[in-house]
């Protein structure tokens, strides 16, 4: 798929981008990949990893600024948008910054790519668009919408979008379990609420959601991989099975438990072996054919939350994981 093709990741310094880059560059044999951030010092430690490659390139680049991302996108036909704010009491704080980046940084990169008759774009979401309850949410509810409905905005350009969405990426940066390991000293774990649950997915799996996106989709499409549950007392304990847990209520704009599909999504949404898919209820292209495929509708209200689920993780899975990837965790 992405043979002799030119790839540009926005915020592609991050944990996605760092893992999806050597995915990439195992499994295909891309001309290019275009890493595009506006940190200089972590794309300076990023090209450590890949000298001598002559595939993968930096660019200095902010989504807010339309200019530069013309100059980026120039003979690119493929791009995974992964720039966002994300941190939760950060766009809380600070909600002029979020919206600049999340919404309007959303809307540049579209039109950037239209005009550059780029390929396929597939953006990453979170779990946190379904019914959102905090800023980081609702922006990017707000920039999966305008990902969908690029596709008509396109005209014939034959730019495609489609959108991506999961829960808690295991061991990615400022998640739960860098955290957790970073209090082990102290013996004690901060709880929000013993009842809470979370999705649990790896860095791993989100990359190969997204080329299946890129393989699948013909624009509007969103995919939601269907991955385990786990308590977060039970993430607590395989991290340190030793410390002592204190529960200190859930933050502003925090949920207890997450969810990725709502009861208003089930009207458009399709279950296949693996994932879930949300078809765009505009313009009738929910009922079409292409888009559906194989796929099997769900029952009407169907929701999937991390309470709900059917999949679980166990502390021993988590454990099993953590050995297998405590070096990469503390790369990231």
């Amino acid at each position: 798929m992405f043979d002799d093709k030119t790839l540009l990741v926005t915020g592609g310094t991050g944990s996605f981008g760092n893992t999806f880059v050597p995915m990439t560059l195992a499994r295909f044999n891309p001309r290019k990949i275009i890493v595009f951030s506006r940190d200089e010092m972590k794309q300076w430690e990023m090209a450590k990893k890949f000298q001598g490659d002559p595939r993968v390139r930096f660019f200095i680049g902010d989504v807010r600024d339309k200019d530069r991302l013309y100059r980026a996108l120039d003979g690119v036909d493929y791009v995974v948008h992964a720039a966002a704010t994300k941190i939760v009491p950060t766009a809380e704080y600070n909600p002029f910054e979020c919206i600049k980046t999340n919404v309007l940084g959303a809307m540049n990169l579209i039109d950037a790519c239209i005009d550059h008759r780029v390929k396929r774009v597939v953006a990453l979401s979170t779990d946190k668009a379904s019914c959102p309850v905090n800023l980081y949410g609702a922006s990017k509810l707000a920039s999966d919408k305008l990902f969908v409905a690029g596709n008509s905005y396109s005209g014939d350009h034959d730019s495609r979008f489609s959108v991506v969405r999961y829960g808690n990426v295991m061991g990615s940066r400022g998640s739960v379990i860098p955290f957790f390991l970073s209090q082990l000293e102290a013996g004690v774990l901060p709880i929000t609420d013993a009842r809470m649950t979370r999705f649990m997915i790896s860095l791993e799996q989100g990359v190969e959601l997204v080329w299946h996106a890129f393989e699948d989709m013909e624009g509007g499409e969103i995919y939601v991989k269907k991955i385990p549950s786990m308590k977060i007392t039970d993430l607590a304990r395989a991290v340190a099975p030793r410390a002592e847990h204190k529960i200190v209520g859930i933050r502003p704009g925090e949920k207890l438990h997450e969810q990725m599909i709502s009861a208003e999504d089930s009207h458009y949404t399709y279950e296949y072996a693996e994932h879930y898919k949300i078809l765009p209820g505009i313009n009738g292209w929910a009922e079409t054919q292409e888009r559906i495929k194989d796929g099997k509708k769900v029952a009407e209200g169907f929701v999937y939350s991390s309470d709900t689920n059917t999949e679980w993780m166990t502390s021993r899975d988590l454990q099993s994981w953590m050995e297998r990837n405590m070096q990469k965790i503390g790369s990231i």
